[in-house]
């Protein structure tokens, strides 16, 4: 990659490292599309690639049961799809599926195992956005288990909000139904109810963010508790 196509990096863990580490991982690099849809990788199958999202984000899901499935989180400009390499687990631990289409930078695993074994930088910064996963996953499922869809619901909205970089995308009640692990009317009737607060807007599968205050007051504390230890521990 060019000069130029490294100062255009936008991913904050890349963002973070001294420049020569940066510039020696970016050569092993390739940009690529995200394509609303595509599945990256599939539970228990091997990791063949890490993912630096730049403009795209990633669902990750995990199975309940046979007919039911629940995200438990997502990746996008803020991490990298793959980290389990760096305990040395080449096996998927989620389905990760792209849920915003946009840019990212790929490389292969072996390539970011040598990158990864040569710069200590490297090493410290995802072991702290590792830790901050372990802490989501959990804040995670505190919400599934206590808090309502609607809260859940202006949660998830701001989450995806944060990695779009845009106050509008596009999700089906459907594909909601699927990540919050809720059924569809329930879905329904959470997000008729942000609707008549004014909070968004929903057409044919476009949400727009209308309110984003209100929506957080909407939300529950696991969307301002994410926030925080993210800043706090990669600031």
């Amino acid at each position: 990659m060019t000069t130029t196509q490294v100062n255009q990096i936008t991913n904050r863990l890349l963002d973070a490292l001294p420049f020569k580490d940066r510039e020696q991982l970016l050569a092993n690099c390739e940009a690529i599309e995200l394509i609303f849809g595509e599945v990256l990788y599939r539970a228990n199958e091997p990791v063949l690639h890490v993912y630096f999202p730049t403009g795209g984000f990633i669902s990750l899901v995990t199975s309940v049961d046979s007919s039911a499935n629940l995200e438990v989180g997502l990746v996008g400009n803020e991490g990298i799809l793959g980290v389990s390499l760096m305990l040395g687990v080449n096996v998927a631990p989620f389905y990760s599926l792209v849920q915003g289409a946009g840019s990212a930078l790929r490389m292969t695993a072996s390539s970011f195992l040598y990158e990864l074994e040569r710069s200590p930088a490297l090493q410290l910064e995802l072991k702290h956005y590792l830790y901050i996963t372990m802490r989501q996953l959990a804040q995670t499922a505190i919400c599934t288990r206590y808090h309502l869809v609607e809260a859940r619901l202006a949660r998830w909205l701001l989450m995806t909000q944060d990695r779009a970089h845009s106050d509008r995308f596009h999700v089906t009640h459907v594909f909601l139904a699927y990540i919050l692990g809720v059924r569809r009317v329930g879905i329904t009737k959470a997000a008729n109810s942000l609707l008549k607060k004014k909070l968004i807007s929903y057409k044919r599968g476009d949400i727009t963010i209308l309110d984003r205050a209100g929506l957080e007051a909407a939300s529950c504390e696991c969307y301002r508790v994410d926030k925080e230890i993210y800043e706090r521990i990669l600031a």
